[in-house]
């Protein structure tokens, strides 16, 4: 096998700053894709990063960084990067001394501009600034310093053979600005000393300080949508109480190394993954299921790192740490949805790409109609239209309208316990029309409960349930681990037994206090000539349940019969109730038996099932689903549902089950609970909605604004304002998702 095939799949994140608009993104996302390796690129311009998939034998990360810098702009491998928060704040304080400085020296320039009207004669306005060189003065700083940037990103995008939003801004701005000057100093040849002439310094001023207004709210509202992984990090806990030689050391949770048993007291959080030692207490596990109701811990069971102890100490062993622990996980998950693509952008993108070049073209249009039809030889007045046209077409609403939503929906399906883990699914799910459930572990709680006992009448039911439990106690069969569990629960002392042994396929026979029992099948009770034909009936009656029923004889006499059942999830109904309300399919697919799967979905109010499918089979069935012209959900949680989740449009993984499932799904429905599935697709609905608005207002903005301003009805500063305000409609929309209830 060669070096390139057997090359590892790599994939990587980068920060990256600099771009301006959404076709920086694209270009970059271009630019990357190029590369020999790279599999995928994909620019998230709302995050400000790049996550790419590559090939390591053809390409490296440092190869990645250089293309972007090649491209003009600065990358850094994301993981690197301590706090991509601090980043953001150091951006806005740098934007926000930018745009000060801008509205205090564009300011004085308006005034003068509202003086000039017929309708304000009544406004007293300096003589000094009615002096165009006064106004040069001012607008020079403006232009050339706080504008710099622009000029820097248009030069970045030409020389790389595209146009993005500063050549938009550079052009607009400059002709105001460049005209201007060259009035100013044609009054000083023809009057001297250079007063009342026409001036366009408060164009270009103004266009940029309202730009840059309208930057600034960008990158706050930005900020607010990307909240959702700044929560979840302040989940985690700072320090840890270690056990270590006999004494308590807190240290800080990144000390804490596997093995270590940690205490944890009333009212603090599990600082990491780990299973109970010693302590009962009940731990608020909301922040990762959504699921408002404390969960009973006791010795043996797992505990998650960022969950609340509420009452009771608990000693806890650490099993995961760091990057490896559930919460660790969920951050990871949820940023990469957030800094993927719904298929949908890829519209924005297309538009992005020839949009620049189209309000150039039309922006010369204007000027020419103007200064040659409409007011022949009027320069000022058709340079005026022109600006208006470039700078109210800014595509920045266009390039944040679809990135803002998928931010905002997935973090706050985060917060509800659902996990998606691209853009891509995100909007795949709202199209579903099937959904397949697995049985057990998903419908049913995947373990076994006594349901029902039934005991001869010359028996005591306690006296016999601690015969029963002393005997099925030294088995290790899920089912005797169940009635194990059942009677104990009742408060019955098991006594000990004195001899046990177990009849594969039949039961098992023991002996205590003096008496032989034997617990098994019909076929263990004819094997030892035990009468049972009287509860054959009731059997029959609770096998048709799906339930499995055991005989139990003592000293070679039937004395009673016990039944043990996989019983659904008490939310299990109300969620396939749900599911029929949004017009969902609902099929139930198991290995079990079609009578006790038929038993399972009557109770379920499923309408179909797919019985004694065996594991290797259930991607099979999925497949024969989608050729049917189903878009299919499947829903499981064990590894043998993987090929199955893998093989649906849409795999969800139940969060309570295996991490083999989880890694195979699209989605990881934290709380365990079926109704995660009607509200995660009651998400995607909502967050495509919201898209789809988005991308109508910000086309919307364009096609209604580029007529008016070339008609002449919006002044450039009106068309800067029009536009930076198009932008944060757009982030606004979008931070709407946060507060949607389910």
């Amino acid at each position: 096998m060669s070096t390139m095939q057997s090359a590892p799949q790599q994939q990587t994140s980068l920060q990256i700053t600099g771009m301006t608009c959404a076709a920086c993104a694209a270009r970059i996302e271009k630019g990357l894709g190029k590369l020999p390796g790279v599999q995928r690129a994909a620019v998230n311009f709302a995050l400000e990063t790049a996550h790419v998939e590559f090939s390591a034998a053809q390409v490296s990360v440092p190869d990645l960084v250089k293309k972007v810098e090649q491209l003009g702009y600065k990358a850094k491998p994301k993981q690197e990067t301590k706090d991509a928060g601090e980043h953001r704040r150091q951006e806005i304080r740098r934007q926000k001394r930018k745009l000060l400085v801008s509205a205090i020296l564009s300011l004085p320039l308006l005034w003068a501009m509202v003086g000039h009207f017929s309708f304000t004669s009544w406004i007293w306005v300096p003589d000094l600034f009615m002096n165009p060189w006064f106004q040069l003065a001012l607008a020079t700083p403006v232009q050339l310093i706080v504008g710099w940037q622009f000029y820097v990103g248009a030069y970045k995008a030409l020389r790389n053979g595209s146009a993005n939003m500063d050549v938009l801004v550079a052009l607009g701005t400059s002709a105001a600005y460049f005209y201007s000057l060259y009035l100013t100093l044609q009054s000083l040849g023809e009057h001297g000393h250079g007063y009342q002439v026409d001036m366009y310094y408060e164009t270009s001023s103004v266009l940029i300080t309202l730009i840059l207004l309208g930057k600034l709210f960008e990158a706050l509202a930005k900020g607010r949508s990307s909240e959702a992984i700044k929560t979840l990090m302040g989940l985690q806990a700072k320090t840890a109480l270690v056990l270590r030689g006999g004494q308590e050391l807190s240290v800080p949770v990144d000390e804490v190394i596997v093995g270590d048993v940690v205490l944890v007291k009333p009212g603090e959080k599990v600082p990491v993954d780990g299973i109970v030692l010693e302590g009962v207490s009940a731990v608020d596990e909301s922040m990762l299921t959504g699921e408002s109701i404390p969960v009973e811990k006791k010795r043996g069971d797992s505990v998650i790192g960022a969950t609340l102890n509420k009452n009771g100490v608990l000693k806890v062993q650490a099993t995961k740490i760091g990057k490896e622990t559930a919460l660790s996980q969920i951050i990871k998950v949820v940023e990469e949805a957030q800094g993927s693509k719904a298929p949908i952008q890829r519209v924005a993108d297309v538009i992005s790409g020839i949009f620049v070049p189209i309000v150039v073209g039309i922006a010369l249009v204007t000027f020419c109609i103007w200064y040659f039809a409409v007011n022949p030889g009027d320069f000022s007045g058709a340079l005026e239209k022109a600006i208006a046209v470039l700078v109210i077409a800014c595509p920045c609403a266009l390039g944040l309208a679809t990135p803002t939503s998928i931010m905002a929906g997935s973090g706050r399906a985060a917060e509800l316990g659902i996990l998606f883990k691209g853009g891509e699914h995100l909007e795949t799910a709202h199209r579903v029309n099937a959904v397949v459930l697995d049985k057990t572990g998903t419908v049913t709680k995947g373990k076994p409960e006594l349901t029902d006992v039934f005991v001869a009448d010359e028996w005591k039911e306690a006296e016999l349930l601690a015969l029963i439990g002393a005997a099925e106690r030294n088995s290790e069969h899920p089912l005797a681990e169940a009635i194990v569990v059942g009677i104990q629960s009742r408060g019955i002392a098991l006594p000990a037994s004195e001899a046990f042994e177990a009849i594969p396929g039949y039961g098992i026979k023991a002996g205590v206090n003096g008496r032989e029992l034997l617990i098994g099948t019909r076929k263990l009770m004819g094997r030892y000539s035990v009468d049972i034909e009287p509860i054959l009936p009731e059997m029959n009656r609770l096998e048709e349940q799906g339930k499995t029923a055991m005989l139990v004889a003592v000293d070679g006499k039937y004395a009673a019969m016990l039944a043990v059942a996989d019983t659904i999830k008490d939310t299990s109904r109300q969620a396939v109730a749900r599911l029929k309300e949004l017009g969902l399919q609902v099929i139930m697919i198991t290995g079990d038996n079609e009578r006790t799967a038929r038993a399972i979905t009557k109770e379920a109010g499923i309408d179909r099932v797919l019985a004694e499918v065996l594991p290797e089979g259930k991607a099979a069935e999925v497949k024969k689903l989608q050729d049917s012209g189903l878009k299919v959900a499947m829903v499981g949680d064990g590894i043998n549902d993987a090929p199955a989740l893998a093989t649906a449009d849409i795999g969800m993984a139940i969060g309570t089950g295996t991490d083999v499932a989880m890694e195979a799904a699209d989605v990881t429905l934290m709380r365990g609970d079926l109704n995660s599935i009607p509200d995660a697709i009651f998400m995607s609905k909502k967050t495509m909605l919201n898209i789809k608005q988005n991308l109508f207002w910000a086309l919307a903005y364009n096609v209604i604004g580029i007529p008016i301003a070339a008609a002449g009805f919006l002044a450039p500063w009106l068309a800067g304002a029009a536009m930076a305000l198009s932008s944060v409609s757009v982030v606004l929309n979008a931070l709407r998702l946060q507060r949607i209830k389910l």
